[in-house]
């Protein structure tokens, strides 16, 4: 073949190449030699050929194919100038495309081939195609999916072309808007109709408006591993039960038909929608589900607690035995800044509504009882599923709390109570103002800005040894600011101390026994190499929970000066009375004339310790402190128990450490990241998001590197769950750390896309 071109070429000499001037045609006879001549000279001289003779040649060449001198097609055999196709006769190429229809018609025809261009607009094809479709339907809610690529066609100005689409492509016109099925953290499972086109981050925030949630940037979707079904799944293959039992059907919530959500559910200044004292709703709140006849069966549901399950369920459900399979419980967050169908969420999926984000800001009686509600059920399973370790005398407070709500949700009286003496948030508001002008504390005002706090007094210090018995011995501590000085005794305070630690960034966990009169703080204060561990012991109560108090603001970063010092002493002192059931002189009623089932208030691990009746007993007497709680107040109490458990907040997952050999921990918290050895439970290195300076990730091998202050750097795969999660929790709790309440709540969804979005 490539003879024949050259033979075909060589009717022009290379000299009419380099000169322009014309030769006669070749005889037959030299046909031979005079193809590898011209071979030879196009390869050997015609790269020092100049451009303009050059350039002249093909001019020439050209208009001889023109007049007939040279055979048809010589011009593009010697790739001199390719013929360009006009710009009529490129946009005249049409293809044929596929298209699929998802309606509800069964009859009708569901595929559609179109003739199509490329520089066709997706709204264009969506007009051809409604109208070869000739049904008459609102098909507002429809877009194109492309299935191999898995992405929505949302941009309706862009060409097939910008978007890549081909004759292959497999599009399907179907409905944004499906029915997904949530089961909330009360363990109730709703249906509703949910945006599959949306990223997660916009979808979780209609549903909390669906299911009147404030805040909806603590909350996120997570779908349930494979691990943690095993066990249920073995459970199912017996049960003859239907699964939708339990299902809340919220399909005709006005958010889903399109109609504005009310204003005044989230406004601060509006008269109470819940009932303060008893948490349930009010009539004002039934307008935001529908006008039907289980209207208030549905808030009842979603504003206050139910039964407790039985024992045997309890027992069914997934119970994480080692930080290994706590890790499981979070390597199925769904990426907030991709839509349900690009994660493989198809309708009629079940998912998990759960709150991801443990910073529960602007709690309010007022306006979350469905939030407050939904918060206590999170925390109360994650109590029951042993999720969380707690002692044995904090389980029985969270028995005896759970056991108060429990009877207070069964009451009729107190869902029909209703506050008459409450008093509307403006009028506050004004009468706190009235006394503010007119001068009220004046004597406090100068000592608040001269006065620096201080705390001074008498502690046991504990230092454990390696090899060796733990050393106790009393000094002389002073507290000030966020660092904690000890000296030998109160005279030899003016003198240099004998050793002083700054407690920012350190961790506070309590170590307490109410009945056995122990009252100690454990302090982790991060060191070069890992963690110092310092143990301070209190004589009494009162000195435990200003010394705590205290080493919690200041690991923070606050001093005693900061307003919410006497609210954390005193939240400390009632958590400290409600565990002080045994120093009470009431009599606990008797287990016998009590209509109680102890093991559904605690964990199968004290069912197996204790008899029915001694936990009877022991939940009775614990009962006694909380028993004139109301039920707001009583879940309140046990979010706030909750949060002060020590490994609270924690989200884990299995990473390798750059540089490390073996597999750790990393538990990811609201304001710190602590690495944990596999093996023994034990924290290694805390690193607080205060001190960071700067992360990133390497997405193509999924390493997440963060720098902290004082030059010290870390960088690690995740091998339990994607990095995107990790890296979307950092961004996120930093997002969450910029609200504050003097703005308004509506949402930067911009800076949590910036903050947690990847690079991908």
């Amino acid at each position: 073949m490539r003879c024949c071109l050259w033979a075909a070429c060589g009717r022009v000499s290379l000299s009419s190449l380099r000169g322009g001037q014309r030769s006669s045609p070749p005889s037959p006879t030299a046909s031979g030699r005079r193809e590898g001549e011209g071979r030879k000279g196009r390869l050997s001289r015609g790269c020092r050929s100049s451009p303009r003779r050059l350039s002249e040649a093909r001019w020439r060449r050209r208009a001889r194919e023109a007049r007939g001198a040279l055979p048809a097609g010589t011009a593009e055999l010697t790739q001199t100038f390719p013929k360009m196709a006009s710009s009529t006769e490129y946009g005249s190429h049409t293809w044929d495309l596929l298209l699929r229809v998802d309606h509800q018609y069964d009859d009708a025809e569901k595929e559609f081939p179109l003739q199509v261009t490329g520089d066709l607009h997706v709204g264009g094809l969506m007009l051809k195609l409604v109208e070869k479709i000739k049904i008459a339907q609102d098909w507002s809610d429809y877009a194109f999916w492309w299935e191999q690529k898995k992405c929505w066609l949302l941009k309706t100005h862009w060409t097939l072309d910008k978007y890549g689409v081909q004759a292959d492509a497999k599009l399907v016109f179907t409905t944004q808007h499906k029915m997904l099925r949530l089961r909330l953290p009360n363990m109730k499972t709703v249906r509703l109709k949910v945006s599959f086109s949306s990223m997660v981050f916009r979808a979780v925030s209609d549903i909390c408006k669906m299911l009147n949630i404030r805040r909806p940037e603590e909350l996120s979707l997570l779908k349930q591993s494979e691990g943690t079904l095993k066990k249920k799944k073995k459970k199912d293959k017996n049960s003859k039960e239907p699964a939708t039992e339990d299902i809340l059907n919220l399909c005709n919530s006005p958010v889903n038909s399109g109609l504005p959500a009310n204003p005044g559910l989230y406004s601060k200044t509006m008269t109470p929608i819940y009932d303060p004292v008893s948490g349930s709703p009010a009539s004002s709140t039934i307008t935001w589900f529908s006008d039907s006849s289980s209207t208030e069966q549905n808030c009842s549901i979603l504003a206050l607690s139910h039964p407790t399950c039985s024992p045997e369920t309890l027992a069914e459900m997934y119970q994480p035995r080692t930080l290994a399979d706590k890790a499981k419980l979070n390597a199925g967050w769904l990426d907030s800044s991709r839509s349900l169908m690009e994660q493989g969420v198809l309708e009629e999926d079940q998912l998990l509504l759960r709150f991801k984000y443990y910073t529960f800001f602007d709690l309010n009686p007022k306006y979350d009882a469905v939030r407050i509600n939904q918060i206590y059920e999170q925390a109360r399973w994650a109590i029951l599923l042993e999720e969380i370790d707690c002692t044995e005398e904090e389980m029985l407070i969270f028995a005896a709390l759970q056991y108060h709500v429990s009877k207070l949700s069964l009451s009729s009286e107190t869902q029909d109570s209703i506050c008459e003496s409450e008093v509307d948030e403006v009028e506050a508001a004004l009468s706190n103002l009235e006394v503010t002008l007119e001068g009220g504390n004046k004597s406090n005002i100068l000592e608040d800005i001269t006065d620096i706090p201080k705390l001074a007094d008498n502690l046991k210090l504990v230092r454990p040894k390696k090899l060796a018995l733990k050393a106790i011995k009393t000094y002389w501590f002073v507290f000030r600011d966020t660092s904690v000085s000890y000296f030998k005794n109160k005279e030899s305070a003016q003198g240099e101390p004998i050793e002083k630690l700054n407690l920012k960034g350190c961790e506070v966990v309590p170590d307490v026994n109410v009945a056995a009169k122990k009252f100690g703080i454990k302090l982790l204060i991060p060191v070069a190499d890992g963690m110092n561990e310092v143990y301070l012991r209190c004589d009494n109560e009162d000195q435990y929970a200003r010394w705590m108090a205290a080493c919690v603001l200041a690991s923070k970063g606050r001093t005693m000066a900061d307003s919410s010092y006497q609210p954390e002493v005193q939240k400390i002192l009632s958590f400290l009375q409600m565990k002080n059931w045994t120093m009470c002189s009431q009599t606990a009623s008797e287990p016998e004339n009590v209509d109680m089932k102890p093991e559904c208030f605690v964990s199968p691990r004290y069912t197996k310790k204790f008899k029915s009746k001694q936990l009877t007993a022991r939940i009775l007497e614990a009962h006694q402190n909380v028993s004139q709680m109301s039920l707001v107040e009583a879940k309140l109490r046990f979010i706030q128990a909750w949060q002060s458990l020590p490994e609270f907040g924690l989200s884990y997952y299995i990473v390798r450490f750059k540089g490390s050999k073996k597999d750790d921990v990393l538990g990811v918290s609201y304001n710190r990241l602590i690495r944990i050895d596999m093996a023994t439970g034990d924290p290694i290195t805390t690193w607080r998001f205060s001190n960071m300076k700067q992360w990133n990730v390497n997405w193509e091998i999924r390493q997440v590197a963060i720098e902290f202050d004082q030059n010290v750097s870390i960088a690690f795969t995740c091998l339990s769950a994607d990095c995107k999660i990790i890296h979307e929790y950092i961004g996120g709790y930093i997002f969450l750390s910029t609200r504050s309440k003097d703005h308004n709540e509506t949402l930067d969804e911009e800076l949590f896309h910036k903050l947690t979005g990847g690079q991908e």
